[in-house]
């Protein structure tokens, strides 16, 4: 209840204050502080921070946990239609850094200094592009601030396969491929669905997760929804 009060660590550059900032709704606000004029995740969001400005000597890092506009989310993350719970990234201006949580995709929104950290592991197909990282952060004296990322390997990749039955059972197309151990998305093109496809390709591709087709059938039918 209330703002966050500052979590204060001490080094040879002074102090450095950390604010931790949950997932905030308007309705929770609101509560709060009844008489401010709180109508949107962004009314909510300014109006916290509003009550807790960071010490402008001190070095100040954020921990958030919302939807910052601009950033880019894919169809794993659950984000809400027509972006109405994002925030403003210029809340978070009085802040040395911004560590935000919320989105799979490790990336920086408006400035370096305002991240995503993303996910450790691939939690869907539509992140198979993804490269996971972790993100470390230097706080040197204020107004100095060092970011790197070191690359997560997982012992599994997620990937996605394309093309005919016949084509993927092919020995010269699997045999010694690194993708083959994967966590696998495969779509056929035949045009004629092939009996127990599933089972049969898992002999080649033990960790096959997900199989599709996309033929003439599978558009057309993809073409009736859309227009219905």
């Amino acid at each position: 209840s209330g703002a966050p009060v500052p979590i204060p660590l001490t080094d040879e550059y002074g102090t450095l204050d950390v604010y931790l900032l949950p997932f905030l709704k308007p309705a929770m606000v609101r509560h709060v502080w009844p008489d401010e004029p709180v109508e949107t995740y962004n009314d909510a969001l300014a109006c916290v921070l509003r009550h807790c400005p960071p010490d402008p000597e001190h070095r100040s890092v954020l921990v958030a946990h919302q939807f910052v506009a601009g950033a880019a989310c894919c169809e794993s993350e659950e984000v809400s239609v027509g972006g109405v719970d994002s925030v403003d990234a210029s809340l978070f201006d009085a802040f040395d850094y911004v560590a935000l949580g919320h989105l799979h995709s490790p990336q920086r929104v408006g400035r370096d200094t305002m991240r995503y950290c993303g996910t450790p592991l691939k939690y869907s197909f539509s992140e198979v592009s993804h490269k996971k990282s972790v993100t470390v952060v230097e706080m040197g004296e204020k107004g100095s601030v060092g970011i790197r990322t070191v690359p997560l390997v997982p012992r599994r990749d997620m990937s996605e396969l394309r093309g005919t039955y016949n084509t993927l059972m092919l020995r010269e197309n699997y045999e010694g491929k690194p993708f083959r151990n994967d966590y696998l998305h495969i779509t056929l093109t035949d045009e004629e669905d092939i009996p127990d496809a599933i089972g049969k390709l898992r002999t080649i591709y033990p960790n096959i997760m997900k199989l599709s087709y996309d033929n003439l059938r599978t558009r057309a039918a993809v073409t009736v929804r859309g227009t219905a």
